[in-house]
């Protein structure tokens, strides 16, 4: 079994390629070139070295990638027929050449030694004719893969492999989808050679130039792509309207208090859009919260107590604020010191405001989210256990005195009790780093998708419900934890 070793024919003349790599030339070994229409041949051919190319595949098959895997397979073939090869290829071995990596892989498989001499590329040639430094960033494409491209590119990109007007046309329309059209590029032609050419064209006008050949690249500067920026003007204009004398008279009726249970449920219906990992149905409910707030916004524009963009630039400057290590010059060692910045600059711009170390919880929270709240300020400053297992033995305790109240029929004791129950679980939520609300309403939905199973069930069985046994209900059930876990 022979072995394979890669070299590269550098970017045009003979000079640029090195010694070792002409030794192999020259050698003994099968010598097989991927193409054969490289200026380096010529000179090849004066110095008597014998070849064979793959230049007549490339009229045989349909495409490129077909191409490319054909010459591989040869190439390893021959190798594993017990010849040595020497397989060359334009510019260097490692930079935009897929015959390469396709004879590696192959290779691989076979058990066959593949050798890659370093060599010399086009790419040296385009960072000294175009004056830049590849450290900014440079992508080298094959033009075949172009489609592939991301369309917000942070780099310079280099398209290789631009044999023909029709490569170049499909390359345009690619590229036009992420930059203008009249965006300027760079083609490059015969680098390296005494004709090469360096010409700046705008974009739209790639397709139309005379003499594109195998030896085309076109290299494309770095573009910050513009993202449209998002405007608030549409909904808040939409809000303006309706509060407006002669809009809707519901809208008009509302004040801020009328609407504090409809930003709760908004806030709930993004939680269920978050929990069912649904991105359409999370966009629509943001925006339905975002509703929400434009709408509080303009009632307080209407009294000159505030506007939206004051609402704006107050989180902004708040988030700048409290982020030194961001937008500052502070420094931090992970995220747990972050949080300690966060408090200690919150607790300094409240200043005496508050009172009590448990002020700033919200009287209206939801209650599992308050007992959380109020457990997590009384643990700042000490008031918590070290670890889990006194947790456990407390809520062991509080259901112990609450079947006490129970046994007692005492029931504003059961009340009491009961209340401790979940004070106690919620204190559980904090040491297993989960919200309590957030899981209860991840259950209750999840209730709701079973029963609703259940409902279909037995309404498709044209039953009433008085008639179906609970045997029934709870094989439904089961059913439902199936489909809905």
């Amino acid at each position: 079994m022979g072995e394979i070793t890669v070299v590269g024919l550098g970017p045009g003349s003979l000079g640029f390629i090195t010694l070792e790599t002409w030794d192999k030339l020259a050698g003994e070994d099968t010598l097989l070139l991927r193409t054969a229409k490289h200026p380096t041949v010529e000179e090849m051919k004066k110095r008597n070295v014998t070849f064979t190319s793959y230049d007549h595949i490339y009229d045989t098959k349909a495409t490129f990638e077909e191409v490319y895997q054909t010459i591989a397979q040869d190439v390893v073939s021959r190798a594993k027929q017990g010849d040595n090869i020497v397989y060359a290829v334009p510019g260097s071995p490692l930079v935009a050449e897929k015959t390469v990596m396709l004879i590696r892989d192959i290779a691989s498989t076979e058990h066959i030694t593949v050798r890659i001499l370093p060599g010399m590329s086009f790419i040296e040639i385009l960072y000294v004719r175009l004056g830049i430094d590849p450290i900014n960033g440079l992508t080298v494409i094959d033009s075949e893969d172009i489609e592939s491209l991301p369309k917000d590119m942070p780099t310079a990109i280099v398209v290789t492999q631009v044999y023909n007007q029709q490569v170049a046309s499909n390359a345009k329309l690619s590229l036009m989808e992420a930059y203008p059209d009249d965006f300027q590029v760079m083609l490059l032609r015969n680098l390296g050679l005494p004709d090469e050419e360096i010409r700046a064209i705008p974009l739209y006008e790639l397709d139309r130039q005379p003499n594109i050949d195998h030896l085309t690249s076109v290299y494309i500067p770095a573009f910050i792509h513009q993202q449209q920026a998002f405007e608030l003007a549409p909904i808040v204009d939409v809000m303006q309207r309706l509060r407006s004398p002669g809009g809707c008279v519901w809208d008009i009726e509302q004040t801020h208090k009328s609407l504090r249970r409809y930003i709760v449920e908004e806030v709930y219906e993004v939680l269920e859009a978050i929990d069912l990992e649904d991105p359409e149905l999370l966009c629509e409910e943001l925006g339905d919260l975002l509703l929400q707030i434009v709408f509080h916004a303009r009632m307080a524009e209407e009294t000159c107590e505030f506007t939206m963009q004051d609402v704006i630039d107050t989180v902004t400057e708040k988030m700048i604020r409290r982020h030194p290590h961001v937008f500052g010059d502070v420094s931090v060692r992970d995220a747990g010191e972050v949080v300690l910045n966060w408090d200690a600059i919150k607790k300094e711009e409240k200043g005496d405001q508050r009172k009590s170390i448990l002020d700033g919880v919200p009287k209206d929270l939801p209650s599992l989210m308050k007992a959380y709240k109020l457990q997590h300020k009384a643990a700042k400053v000490g008031f918590d256990w070290d670890n889990i297992a006194p947790v456990w033995d407390k809520i062991n305790e509080e259901i112990a005195e609450l079947k006490k109240a129970i046994k007692e029929n005492d029931q504003s004791e059961i009340e009491a009790e009961f209340g401790d129950v979940l004070f106690s679980i919620v204190n559980l939520s904090r040491f297993l780093n989960v919200d309590a609300e957030v899981s209860l309403n991840m259950t209750n939905n999840k209730f709701i998708r079973r029963f609703s199973y259940i409902e279909n069930n037995v309404k498709e069985k044209g039953k009433e419900w008085k008639k179906v046994t609970l045997k029934e209900l709870n094989q439904y059930w089961d059913e439902s934890k199936v489909l809905y876990l």
